[in-house]
């Protein structure tokens, strides 16, 4: 049987998990434009206004890098942190260069799985014998792509170092 072939959208790009799945990547100072969305709940309320906004940005100051990646952090009930990859500094724009080790993990699914992945992301770090310091989400497409592409990918990234 032909596997299908995947179209893009024009809007996320289609995701491989492969590179992510369970791997450790080392980031010095990797720049990164910062914003934040409002939540309730966890649940974003502005997140596509927030990422139209910068996309024009990044898009107008030349900065979009090979490939654009979105982690969140949910550091609150009400809001979010957002750091979308950067191929050079975007005027007019919150920087940030992360540094770190980062633990790595895919999750495919609906997001009501959530509090099932981090547990399992949890005891993968705990066999490793690793607490992470921080944990960072990245939404791989929009709900609208992820339901075109057929799947809902999250990579967990877990700051160990």
């Amino acid at each position: 049987m032909k596997e299908k072939e995947i179209v893009h959208t024009g809007c996320c790009d289609p995701f491989n998990p492969e590179p992510f799945q369970d791997k450790t990547i080392v980031w010095e100072k990797k720049l990164f434009l910062k914003d934040k969305i409002k939540s309730f709940f966890h649940i974003p309320l502005n997140f596509d206004a927030v990422m139209v906004k910068n996309a024009s940005m990044i898009e107008k100051s030349g900065a979009k890098p090979d490939y654009q990646l979105i982690l969140v952090d949910e550091n609150s009930l009400w809001g979010a942190d957002i750091y979308i990859s950067v191929g050079k500094s975007v005027e007019n724009a919150k920087m940030e260069e992360v540094s770190g080790t980062f633990l790595t993990r895919v999750y495919e699914g609906p997001y009501s799985k959530m509090s099932a992945w981090i547990k399992d992301f949890n005891d993968y770090c705990d066999k490793k014998d690793i607490k992470p310091q921080k944990l960072y989400f990245s939404y791989t497409t929009c709900p609208k792509c992820a339901k075109i592409y057929g799947k809902n990918y999250v990579v967990f990234f877990g700051r160990i170092k």
